[in-house]
């Protein structure tokens, strides 16, 4: 009888709950980020080989991101790149065919560069958004900065005419403790 209480007690607690799983899901959600760079027609001249250009800092505001999430930096166990997508805002009929392959890097203030996201072998096909592979690095550290900054080291295989301006959109998922613990 005793053993059949305790498993009818702790039945009842798992009831609301459903599973871990279920907890794990309320302390997990996205942050979204975009930033723009501009290529310039000028800046590059040597085809099939790497060059790389930064985007402006990128304002975290971390601490009120988590707070609407009802989380707090203490409480992050990971951040990780969810999916990275790169899209041609100027000129319109510009696409991505210039490009052979292309790397993003992550920088934070005191940390080491890191490589967050890739595309190689691209294909002339027209495209004027591009989907990025990404790492399952956890950027904890860098997110929870103040800023971080990007820099996108691109192979080209063709000349650029006119400058370019490309929106990056990143999507971090974020994991935090439950209940702090």
């Amino acid at each position: 009888m005793k053993k059949f209480l305790i498993l009818a007690a702790a039945m009842l607690l798992a009831f609301p709950f459903g599973s871990c799983s279920k907890l794990d899901k309320l302390t997990q959600f996205d942050l979204d980020y975009s930033t723009s760079v501009t290529i310039k027609s000028a800046t590059i001249v040597n085809l099939n080989t790497p060059f790389s250009f930064y985007t402006p800092p990128v304002t975290t505001n971390s601490e009120s991101e988590l707070e609407v999430n009802d989380s707090r930096k203490d409480l992050v166990e990971a951040i990780k790149v969810k999916e990275l997508k790169m899209k041609i805002t100027s000129p319109p009929e510009q696409t991505f065919d210039f490009l052979k392959s292309i790397k993003i890097y992550i920088n934070a203030e005191g940390l080491d560069e890191k490589l967050i996201a890739w595309k190689d072998n691209m294909t002339d096909d027209g495209a004027t958004e591009i989907d990025l592979e990404t790492s399952d690095d956890n950027l904890k550290d860098y997110i929870l900065k103040d800023s971080f900054t990007l820099r996108t080291e691109t192979v080209t295989d063709q000349v650029l005419t006119q400058d370019t301006e490309i929106e990056i959109d990143a999507v971090f998922w974020v994991d935090a403790k439950i209940l702090g613990i």
